[in-house]
């Protein structure tokens, strides 16, 4: 759990804070209010079947980053021998990762029939990370795979997401 741990911690530097704050909403009768939409929920909408299948354990799953939720994210996250996964929903947009400073290399993709903008989060682990944001009706769903840094050779991070994203993706609310 170590290591999904400083991954999730990792992951939560990459996103949160991606943008400011939300703006309230008016009622008709003229009152604000704050209240935010109830996100997709990662951490009870992927089956434990999927997540067997492309090779992380259940078990190991950890909500929030380290543990600790985050205001206007839904996150989730679970741990292979190889890497560790993330999935994120915010009502943020894509805009707004692409222009966050440290967010870099996007690209257009498709995965799973679905189109999304790969990133990379810049420092240290830059070869270890890969991001994809896919728009939704609610902002975006952020899917991530950060390899282990105690494993040689290990297969580009963005090709093991694509192959991931293949199979969790189309679970992932439009």
């Amino acid at each position: 759990m170590k290591r999904a741990g400083i991954a999730l911690v990792l992951a939560g530097l990459a996103v949160v804070g991606a943008a400011g704050c939300e703006a309230g909403k008016s009622t008709s009768s003229g009152t604000t209010t704050t209240a935010k939409p109830v996100l997709w929920n990662p951490c009870t909408e992927i089956p434990d079947a999927l997540l067997t299948e492309v090779g992380v354990d259940p078990a190991t799953e950890e909500k929030g980053v380290a543990g600790v939720p985050q205001s206007g994210w839904e996150i989730c996250g679970w741990e292979g021998p190889n890497y560790s996964l993330t999935v994120y929903t915010t009502s943020k947009k894509v805009e707004e990762f692409e222009q966050k400073p440290g967010n870099v290399d996007f690209r257009d993709v498709t995965i799973a029939g679905r189109s999304g903008r790969e990133f990379r989060v810049a420092g240290a682990s830059k070869h270890l990370d890969c991001d994809v944001v896919f728009p939704s009706s609610q902002g975006v769903v952020q899917l991530q795979v950060l390899g282990s840094p105690l494993i040689d050779d290990l297969e580009d991070p963005c090709t093991t997401l694509a192959t991931v994203g293949e199979v969790l993706v189309p679970t992932f609310p439009k």
